[in-house]
């Protein structure tokens, strides 16, 4: 396939998914290997940016999303009528917590905090311009570090983070402890509602 067959591709892919992609999961449906697919990829993002497109492709861990760039929110709350403030979930406030608390932090730490999966939460934020990326983990793989913008300080209607309200020592731990309380019992009435089934 010639190189421009491949950026629609892939620009479909994005676009559909509404979500981060793996870079291998691209990588085996263009069947390009992996190197090949990043720099195209890369491609494609630069030149979104060197054109000044209103929309703009992000690597999060190893995967790669199509998302509105923060600086045209404005506008997209014209189309859609959307509030002014954000529609923060109990999901999206609890991650925006943890990284504004404990940044700079990786997504496999938010997650390990969290006990679930936050890719999409993660991107949803960065989406809000709450959150952005921080550098880079010293680590192998040097995974994403994100910390909270200055957009997080306006809409909390704080000056710096030394403004944040101070925790209570042990919180964190404290909503990783839930958060794997509820878990397990969520496994557990699973595999209750499974042994009733196989005896019925």
């Amino acid at each position: 396939m010639r190189v421009t067959e491949v950026e629609a591709i892939i620009e479909s892919l994005l676009f559909v998914a509404g979500e981060a992609i793996p870079l291998k999961q691209i990588s085996q449906v263009i069947e390009e290997d992996q190197d090949t697919t990043r720099k195209i990829l890369n491609q494609i993002k630069n030149k979104y940016e060197d054109e000044g497109r209103g929309i703009q492709i992000i690597e999060l861990d190893g995967a790669f999303q199509m998302c509105t760039r923060p600086q045209y929110f404005e506008h997209i709350q014209k189309l859609y009528q959307i509030p002014q403030k954000f529609n923060l979930t109990q999901a999206l406030l609890e991650t925006l917590a943890i990284i504004a608390y404990k940044q700079p932090i990786t997504k496999v730490q938010i997650e390990d905090l969290r006990g679930v999966r936050c890719d999409h939460v993660v991107n949803r934020l960065i989406e809000y311009n709450l959150i952005c990326e921080a550098g880079r983990l010293d680590a192998p793989g040097r995974p994403l570090l994100f910390g909270t913008t200055k957009e997080f300080l306006r809409y909390f209607g704080f000056q710096s983070l030394e403004e944040l309200p101070h925790l209570k020592a042990g919180v964190v731990d404290q909503i990783q402890q839930e958060v794997e309380a509820e878990v397990e019992g969520d496994m557990e009435l699973g595999v209750k509602h499974k042994i009733k089934e196989e005896m019925e």
